[in-house]
């Protein structure tokens, strides 16, 4: 029982601690982080001042106070003025509607830019690493340390590069050497026994 208890734990331990659950985990934490920033910065700031020109345009009348009535019911208020009773009412709401179609569309613009950026920081570093290929980050850090220049260390890449691949061409061209001879295909061996054959016959 104690080892069947032992090997569970293990098992939960050896899951849990894979990477990719690892990075799930992450990722959906700084993914609710994240969509509380977007949200922020749709319904606090690019909301209100969407509101106020559709407020300009429409002449008081927001997104908030388009309706469609189906059914139209009536109440007084406190001043005794008949006004729409919205509670007892059937009426298409389109300001709702509008309103999340908005919010999808602000949302997609905020994750584009955000990703655009991060896909550019990316791509910077990439080239900025491609550039010292195939030099390591120990070699780049080192000649840094001896004073050479950013052209130095990409001279220095290049001429590294070169050697590897005068090496991968002496490796390739001695497995080539020692790589045993193909064997003869079946239209070889015909054309062998028939040149066997008219010998026999000369």
């Amino acid at each position: 029982m104690a080892n069947e208890k032992a090997g569970f734990f293990q098992e939960f331990k050896k899951f849990i601690m894979r990477g990719n659950v690892l990075d799930m985990a992450v990722g959906v934490i700084i993914g609710g982080a994240f969509s509380a920033i977007v949200t922020a910065l749709t319904n606090q700031i690019l909301m209100p001042i969407i509101n106020w020109f559709l407020f300009l345009i429409t002449g008081g009348r927001g997104l908030e106070n388009i309706y469609t009535y189906l059914h139209q019911a009536t109440m007084l208020d406190e001043a005794g003025e008949t006004v729409i009773d919205l509670a007892n009412s059937i009426y298409i709401d389109w300001g709702a509607f509008l309103t999340a179609i908005i919010n999808f569309l602000l949302i997609a613009i905020v994750l584009f830019v955000i990703i655009r950026a991060i896909n550019a920081v990316h791509e910077g570093a990439a080239k900025q690493k491609s550039k010292y290929d195939p030099l390591t980050k120990e070699e780049v850090t080192a000649l840094r340390k001896e004073g050479k220049s950013s052209a130095q260390i990409v001279e220095a890449a290049a001429a590294k590069q070169a050697k590897l691949d005068e090496e991968a061409a002496a490796a390739a061209a001695a497995e080539a050497a020692n790589a045993p001879a193909p064997a003869p295909t079946t239209e070889e061996l015909l054309a062998e026994i028939r040149d066997l054959l008219k010998e026999q016959k000369a």
